[in-house]
């Protein structure tokens, strides 16, 4: 990784956009609250609060700031301003460098001059301060920034940011990640081998659905191109920013792990130390989101853990669309998902748990395991699941309170005043959850849920709520509504703490009441029917119900003003009235002021104690999506999965179609096992051979994280990947035909497939012709057939079926139709039965027959239907198995049975002499050559 000296960006000039964050400002010293701020920060994604747009986030570039375009070194240069940064109870940075305060505090500001780097700068050393000197920020210099207009509105659930880095040389192909969620105080390492495809990165850019991606500038060098465009294709509205490559330090990344990590979560020093490339994005992104917040996290603070790609399957984002994973390809904003299936989850994180989990189920048997125990567990006591879910249901976003909670701001405004009291309250509310949550758990039985009782007897849960109560009324609480809200923060501290706040409350609570008084008062001068009314955009004002009528003149008086009007409801303000509320503003913002200093004083006393709540975040978001699992049981009838080395579904049917339909779809049978791992699937038209394939997949995604599965039995296979190639669309932004598309999906399969993977294909070869179409077909079937993988390939081309012939773990199944002749109209109809049946379809020209039930003219279907038998007679021919060839397979088949057998049967001595009787009497059957050889000897 690159160490010093300053590094120019190759594009030469830089295109910073709004939505990437440029701004410059000014700022001043500040004494309390009073100071003006002009450097907000990029996202304000503190709790309950919305993502600025773009709009919001432009800056002003005509204070002394560096416009776009101009000579500036390129890059996140570290300017000459000096800057202390305020960090209670801390005599030292625990940023990046410790002994460089003003690269810390400024690293993104660059100097006007490109001769001029970083090199030529002397950054001297400071002692970190509480009071905050004046300094001058300039505009960041963004090496090169991909966004589209509306990056940030569009994503105004995206949270994420993450940097992205691979190696060079002799290590290209090792990548490295880090990322953080700013509603989430947790930081997500990762570091893998990845192919020249990048899949792994792509698949897990797409979970964690990011906010902004930051790369170092050389990936946009020639020869270094290839993963900065495939991420800028596959992310086209995320905002894309690159930063000078010295940033990507892993010297300085495990810096920053030593300082911010929290104590719990040391174990990770150890297992990141010789992870140069996750530790380098790890550096540039914490640098990163503290200029953009504005703000540093408190030392000891974070959550970090390393993310490896061997825990979880892998589901590349094309196959999580085919599957309709998290989103419905008809309409986004459609539940029809398995996500939507499955969510009945009561707070935020139970359903982000569930979402990652859908995308990356995890291939530990053993952990699926505990999960189902707890599952069952939930369905057998029924006092458990509703007590569990009542408290649950009452949590706010654990995760995003943290986060917040976190956070240091480095200017002192109202609105970080507001916020810190409201976020104080939410803490409260949320610690006095936690007895009523041990309670529901206090008599489980299964090992997980014991651990989690065990895990909240940790005495800092009691020791925060008593420091909170000390200050904190007992009576303040969470309460929905903003003025009730806002009442609860103005009276949040107890009395007798601070003389001066008591004074400031009353004098609030008498504009109140003069406020109420007033309006009487006009109520009673105009005869009107006036009550007092509030929200957060007009403070106090009036609200009236009544029609015209009852008004003089059908008009309000004239000292009324800002009238609105909906239906027979008046809402409006007067000139006293504004007064007052500039007055009650005052009144609030000293109070704020004051309650807030009480609070930092309280949280610095907690800070050391805070990292409990990691524990309850990650406990409550488990048991959400655990009791969401155990709801859906409920609603549907699913069985739980066992896991062997077979993938066996007795009657199982599709989760989502059962969602759509508000029934019970037609079940049917799955068996693939190491001597039967393929299965070609035919059947015409519209029988269901799509819709079935899918089916096998989902759950298969069900049973892997932990869920029940709509089946009468199941058994699975762990899968460590999960490949589809479904869908006949092509794509114009690519310029990709359909065929295009077709090869480039199986490619992708071909290249990364291995014995684990499951494998779905429908229809491929059906954008070419019908003879080069199913040389594909066979050739890419027989690649596959060398693996282990178990594969589902459903098909028109019944020429392919004959493939069993040359080899014996192909199994031809094909989906039932019946004929029902018409009466009416003296017309053969097709049924359609949706039962799967073994060997393949007896169909002949199905789709002349769908043809016929279009309104395609008769000639046409006649003419079609002369030239396909004039074709079929040239080039179809049947391929007949020899006696040899059968016995071969029965031998097979036989052999494939007894290992299966031998590593699975828990079937008694008897009862296993009748199975294997069986298996002989089956042998003999299916090979009437083995039998005559077997009678002569």
């Amino acid at each position: 990784m690159s160490r010093g000296g300053s590094e120019t960006n190759a594009y030469g000039r830089a295109v910073v956009s709004a939505a990437s964050g440029s701004y410059t400002g000014r700022c001043s010293s500040t004494s309390g609250l009073g100071g003006r701020v002009e450097e907000p920060p990029r996202y304000t994604l503190g709790l309950l609060q919305t993502p600025r747009s773009a709009a919001d986030s432009t800056g002003d570039l005509s204070s002394g700031g560096a416009r776009p375009g101009s000579s500036s070194g390129a890059g996140l240069a570290a300017s000459s301003s000096r800057v202390k940064l305020p960090v209670p109870g801390r005599g030292e940075s625990y940023l990046g460098d410790r002994s460089s305060c003003a690269e810390n505090g400024s690293m993104l500001n660059f100097t006007s001059s490109s001769a001029q780097g970083l090199n030529s700068t002397r950054i001297g050393k400071l002692p970190l301060s509480a009071s905050r000197s004046v300094c001058r920020s300039r505009t960041p210099h963004m090496g090169y920034s991909v966004t589209s207009s509306s990056a940030v509105s569009a994503h105004t659930t995206a949270s994420v940011i993450v940097a992205v880095v691979e190696g060079r040389g002799l290590a290209r192909g090792e990548v490295g990640m880090a990322s953080i969620d700013l509603k989430n105080p947790e930081v997500i390492l990762s570091q893998f081998a990845d192919n020249t495809t990048y899949a792994k990165v792509i698949t897990k850019l797409k979970i964690l659905t990011p906010l902004e991606i930051i790369m170092p500038n050389t990936a946009c060098d020639a020869g270094n191109t290839k993963l900065f465009g495939l991420i800028t294709e596959h992310f086209k509205n995320v905002t894309f920013t690159t930063v000078q490559r010295k940033y990507f330090n892993e010297t300085k990344g495990l810096e920053y792990i030593e300082q911010l990590c929290a104590s719990e979560f040391s174990t990770i020093f150890m297992e990141v130390q010789s992870k140069y490339y996750c530790l380098a994005a790890a550096a540039a992104l914490l640098k990163y989101v503290e200029f953009i917040q504005n703000s540093v996290y408190a030392p000891k603070s974070l959550k970090v853990h390393f993310q490896g790609s061997e825990k979880t399957a892998m589901i590349d984002s094309s196959s999580a669309q085919n599957l309709e994973l998290v989103t419905n390809n008809r309409d986004s904003r459609n539940g029809h998902t398995l996500f939507g299936v499955l969510n009945y989850t009561k707070t935020p994180g139970g359903s982000r748990r569930l979402r990652s989990n859908i995308l990356e189920p995890l291939v530990d048997a053993e952990t699926i395991n505990t999960r189902l125990d707890c599952v069952q567990e939930l369905l057998q006591d029924e006092e458990l699941f509703f007590g569990l879910q009542a408290v649950i249901s009452k949590f706010l976003d654990t995760e995003q309170l943290l986060s917040v909670l976190v956070q240091i701001p480095k200017q002192d405004t109202v609105k970080t005043a507001e916020s810190k009291i409201t976020n104080l309250i939410y803490l409260k509310h949320t610690l006095e959850l936690v007895e009523p949550l041990k309670a529901a758990l206090r008599n489980c039985n299964t090992p997980l849920l014991k651990a989690y009782y065990s895990s909240l007897e940790d005495r800092r849960f009691g020791i925060i709520l008593e420091k909170i109560t000390t200050v904190i009324n007992d009576d303040t609480r969470y309460t929905k509504g903003c003025l009730s809200m806002r009442t609860q923060k103005c009276y949040a501290v107890k009395p007798n703490i601070n003389e001066f706040l008591d004074i400031a409350r009353r004098t609030y609570t008498e504009i109140v009441d003069d406020i109420a008084g007033m309006i009487t008062q006009l109520a009673e001068k105009y005869n009107l029917p006036m009550k007092t009314s509030f929200s957060s955009a007009r403070g106090f004002f009036i609200q009236m119900n009544a029609d015209c009528s009852m008004l003089p003149s059908g008009q309000l008086p004239s000292e009324f003003t800002k009238i609105t009007k909906m239906k027979n409801t008046y809402s409006f303000t007067s000139a006293d009235l504004i007064k007052m509320n500039e007055r009650c503003q005052e009144s609030l913002r000293e109070i704020y002021h004051m309650t807030y200093l009480i609070v930092c004083k309280l949280l610095n006393e907690i800070y050391e104690h805070i990292h409990c709540l990691y524990k309850l975040s990650d406990i409550v978001s488990m048991l959400d999506m655990l009791l969401s699992f155990a709801h859906v049981c409920t609603v549907s009838d699913y069985v739980r999965p066992e896991f062997t080395d077979t993938l066996a579904i007795k009657q199982g049917w599709h989760p989502i179609l059962e969602k759509i339909a508000m029934e019970k779809p037609v079940s049917n049978n799955t068996y693939l096992t190491e001597g039967s791992n393929f299965l070609i699937i035919t059947g015409p038209n519209m029988s269901g051979k799509s819709t079935y394939l899918k089916q096998i997949a989902l759950c298969q995604i069900m049973a892997q994280i932990g869920s029940y599965v709509p089946a009468e039995y199941c058994s699975f296979r762990i899968a460590e990947q999960i490949f589809t190639r479904i869908g006949m669309d092509d794509d114009i932004e690519t310029n990709a035909s359909t065929f295009m598309k077709e090869m480039k999906e199986i490619t992708y399969i071909i290249q990364n497939a291995n014995d684990k993977s499951l494998i779905i294909i429908d229809e491929l070869g059906r954008g070419t012709s019908a003879e080069e179409g199913i040389g594909i077909c066979y050739a890419a079937c027989e690649y596959l057939l060398n693996l282990k993988a178990f594969t589902l390939f459903a098909t028109h081309f019944l020429e392919l079926c004959h493939i069993d012939a040359l080899y014996p773990n192909v199994e031809n199944y094909h989906f039932e139709v019946q004929h029902v002749r018409s009466s009416a109209i003296k017309k053969e109809k097709i049924a359609y039965t949706y039962m799967l049946s073994k060997g393949y379809t007896e169909e002949k020209n199905y789709g002349l027959k769908a043809a016929e039930v279009s309104s395609l003219p008769p000639s046409i279907i006649l003419d079609a239907k002369e030239i396909t038998n004039h074709i079929a007679k040239q080039i179809l021919h049947q391929q007949k198995s020899t006696p040899e060839m059968m016995k071969h397979r029965a031998v097979y088949h036989l052999a494939m049975r007894l290992v299966q057998t031998a590593r699975n049967s828990r079937l008694d001595s008897d009862s296993l002499r009748i199975y294997l009787k069986g298996l002989k009497k089956k042998y003999k059957a299916s090979c009437p050559a083995a039998e005559r050889n077997d009678e002569q000897q």
